[in-house]
């Protein structure tokens, strides 16, 4: 019986450091766009070049193992909307990233689970409550204080991260959708079906060659961390309960005051943390909640 409880704590610390080495590696790929926007690549090239490397390398991982078959899909729209939202999500991020910190833009992102609350209620009829109510509308306070609208402190492309956030809560209730119907090699490779192949339509008219080995090197990087990103988010939830590693996804806004400050000199300012404290606040009642039984 120890041993069994030794491997079940074994599990769950894996779980909780696979959640973490998500968190981090994410807002590094988020600090990898930004320094190519700044270089005058277009968002929509930088969007591709994450959607097209994240195919190429699942297809890497996958096919040898699971065959073309794993191609197949028995909801071809709600993938390909899946893949749009995602897209949506990276390409509006990587835009607005350009303009302001990537700790703000972090703070902002964290919205996302709280939107898929009346999501889920309107497209997957899941039942919520009163109290995850209240806590949805002070995660949105949360939001305006780091936005600050109305102030000189606003930037417009702050609207541009509460898009990418709800673009990415809409991709999370679809993945959801069709997660007992699709297996989970199916979704990750349609997940950036669109950016990957469908961007191959506008990029002639955005496309910048790249100037510099360091460049090249960034725009080969994004789609592997962004997908060993997702893959560590996979493993997590495989090795432990959603209701222990799923706080630990607020680790990505400390890796973006980190890469954010060590690129960039960017460091966030009190109302800043304290927005983002009422945002994480909210997402971590929601998620403990959920894990309440019913009465």
């Amino acid at each position: 019986m120890s041993g069994e409880k030794a491997s079940d704590g074994q599990r769950i610390l894996a779980g909780i450091l696979f959640m973490c080495g998500a968190g981090l590696l994410f807002p590094v790929m988020s600090g990898f766009a930004k320094f190519l926007g700044q270089d005058g690549y277009n968002s929509l090239q930088v969007s591709w070049a994450r959607a097209f490397g994240h195919i190429v390398f699942m297809m890497a991982v996958f096919v040898p193992k699971f065959g073309l078959g794993m191609l197949r899909t028995r909801r071809p729209l709600i993938q390909l909307t899946r893949s749009l939202m995602l897209f949506t999500s990276n390409a509006t991020n990587f835009f607005a990233i350009i303009f302001i910190p990537l700790a703000k833009i972090a703070s902002i992102s964290l919205m996302a689970p709280l939107m898929v609350v009346p999501l889920a209620w309107l497209v997957l009829g899941e039942r919520t409550t009163p109290a995850r109510l209240l806590a949805l509308g002070a995660g949105f306070a949360g939001v305006l204080i780091v936005i600050r609208p109305g102030t000189e402190l606003f930037h417009w492309a702050s609207l541009l991260a509460v898009v990418s956030a709800a673009g990415y809560a809409v991709y999370q209730v679809l993945t959801r959708k069709v997660a007992g119907i699709d297996p989970p090699e199916t979704s990750t490779i349609y997940s950036s079906l669109v950016g990957g192949i469908g961007m191959f339509a506008v990029l002639p008219f955005v496309w910048k060659t790249p100037e510099s080995l360091r460049d090249i090197l960034f725009f080969c990087s994004l789609g592997v961390i962004g997908a060993l990103g997702h893959y560590l988010v996979a493993r997590a939830f495989t090795n432990a309960p959603a209701s222990i590693v799923s706080p630990f996804q607020y680790v990505q806004l400390i890796g973006s005051v980190t890469v954010g400050y060590v690129f960039f000199g960017d460091f966030p300012d009190l109302l800043t943390w304290i927005g983002a404290a009422i945002i994480v606040g909210s997402g971590l009642y929601i998620g403990w909640s959920q894990t309440r039984p019913a009465r």
